[in-house]
Order: structure tokens, then C-alpha cells, then sequence
């Protein structure tokens, strides 16, 4: 099965190839070039884990700012599916470093029914499915987005986010009980991922550790992207 697989991604590789994330510079694997890899902003030891208002810890590898903004909006809002691969091998790198052990189930943030009809996918299911190949594993749903409120990146505070997101995920029987991590594509205030986990504890959660790709730290700007 394995070799099979690998079959499978090697063809795929030949139908399209692999591009950094960052430059888009075709690459013959997966993965990111390496004059932006030497270039991309990483927290570093002393910012890749934060603690949010909530309390939940949450990692992040890379700061949420200009080559690494640029991607993330770039698998969000224009179809570049194929970066969450080596975008989410930084994450993986990240969680395995702080959360490693602490951990049973992996989920993620989900868009809503309208939002991933229209996008095609859903951002941070690709991220947690390529954090979880590192691990020869595979995410769980967990969560549903059952109401389809307006975008974070639109609202001008971090009330308006808060706000924003209550009541809007619903989460299965099956996350009684299991310690989980989260992941999502981008930590601004962290309201998202309070919400999320906010309803996983709700359903009997035993505990939950959030894993980002990037941080927007504490200088963080609001407002529509």
C-alpha cells in the first residue's frame, strides 16, 4: 500500500509539479525552495508557543507577515490547495516540538457548507491531513460549522471576533474523552480557536492544544484582507 501511494504522489508530482509556497518556484518534491526557506519569518523558541486570553496554548512555527501572508491568502482565497502540504510540514515540525505525547486525535477548524462549496476545500482540513502524513496518521472530524457568519478578516476588533463566532460549531459524541489538537492556518486573537474548543470541552473533551502555520502575534491589525 505504501509503495503504491508513493507510486500515486510521484505521478501526480509529473502531472503537476510541486512549487514553494512562498516564491512559487516549481521544485522536483515537495516542499519549500531554499532561499526562502532561509528567509521565511519563524517565531523562534521564544514566540512559537503562545497563550491565549482563553488559556489554551497554542504553536505556531512562522510569523503571520509578508512571504508567509501571501501564501496563506493565496491557499485560502486562489486555489493553491498543493501549499498546505509543505506549509503544513512547518506545523508539524512545531506541534511535534511542544506538544509531542499530549496528544491523541487530530481535528481541525471547519468552514462552513457555503464557504467550501465555493473555495473547492477547506483550508485547515488540508493543513491537519498533511501535518498528520508526517505522522502516518489521519485527522478526525470533529467539528461542524453549522451557521455560515460573516469572515474574521472583515471585523475591526477582537470583540467583534468573539462575538462572531459563538454558537457557530457544533462537535461530535466522539471527542468525549480524547485529547486533541486543533489546527487551523492563522492565530489572530485567537477567537476562532477558543470557540472550537470551547465546544470540543462541551462535548466532554479531555483537553485541547492548538497548532497554527503562523502567528499574528500581538501587534495584530484588523480589518478585511
Amino acid at each position: 500500500m505504501k509503495r503504491l501511494k508513493r507510486a500515486l504522489e510521484h505521478f501526480l508530482n509529473l502531472l503537476y509539479p510541486p512549487k514553494c509556497p512562498f516564491c512559487e518556484k516549481t521544485l522536483d518534491h515537495p516542499g519549500t525552495c531554499p532561499a526562502c526557506d532561509a528567509a521565511v519569518p519563524r517565531t523562534g523558541a521564544e514566540h512559537s508557543l503562545r497563550k491565549l486570553d482563553s488559556g489554551l496554548l497554542c504553536a505556531a512555527p512562522l510569523w503571520y507577515e509578508g512571504m508567509v501572508r501571501d501564501a496563506l491568502l493565496r491557499l485560502k482565497f486562489n486555489g493553491c490547495a498543493s501549499s498546505a502540504v509543505p506549509l503544513g510540514a512547518f506545523a508539524a515540525e512545531c506541534a511535534a516540538e511542544h506538544f509531542s505525547g499530549e496528544f491523541d486525535v487530530v481535528t481541525w477548524t471547519p468552514v462552513s457548507r457555503k464557504r467550501l462549496k465555493k473555495r473547492g476545500y477547506d483550508q485547515a482540513e488540508l493543513l491537519a491531513r498533511s501535518i498528520c502524513r508526517r505522522w502516518d496518521t489521519r485527522p478526525v472530524r470533529l467539528l461542524w460549522k453549522i451557521k455560515d457568519n460573516p469572515a474574521q478578516s472583515g471585523l475591526e476588533s477582537a470583540a467583534q471576533r468573539r462575538e462572531n463566532v459563538q454558537g457557530v460549531y457544533k462537535a461530535a459524541p466522539e471527542a468525549r474523552g480524547k485529547r486533541i489538537l486543533l489546527v487551523d492556518d492563522i492565530c489572530t486573537t485567537g477567537s476562532t480557536l477558543t470557540a472550537c474548543a470551547q465546544t470540543l470541552f462541551d462535548a466532554g473533551a479531555a483537553c485541547v492544544f492548538c497548532i497554527c502555520v503562523a502567528s499574528a502575534g500581538k501587534s495584530v491589525k484588523f480589518g478585511k484582507e
